[in-house]
């Protein structure tokens, strides 16, 4: 025996092969959802701009979107080169310093 897992869009109930589901990952929710391209097609898509998380000191962020001429006002180019990572530890940081 043999089973066959149809695929539906979340949003219609339609059908959907899956070379043409589109997984949908709304961030400020955490929910996840599938859809169609076509589906999609109609949200308009802004351009230039930069998403930041702000991580305040007692442990509240905040999502923030702005345009990318707002963000070049305060940061400048040389400042985000200069900057860390996201991905392994922050200039330097060693586990084996003791504070």
């Amino acid at each position: 025996m043999a089973f066959k897992s149809i695929r539906v869009s979340d949003l219609t109930g339609k059908e959907l092969a899956d070379e043409d589901v589109v997984t949908v990952v709304v961030r400020s929710e955490n929910k996840v959802f599938d859809a169609s391209a076509e589906e999609l097609a109609s949200i308009k898509r802004l351009a230039n701009v930069v998403e930041l998380e702000l991580r305040r000191a007692n442990g509240e962020t905040e999502q923030v979107i702005c345009t990318q001429a707002e963000f070049d006002k305060v940061v400048s180019a040389d400042v985000l080169a200069k900057a860390d990572s996201t991905r392994g530890r922050r200039t330097g940081f060693s586990p084996l310093r003791s504070a």
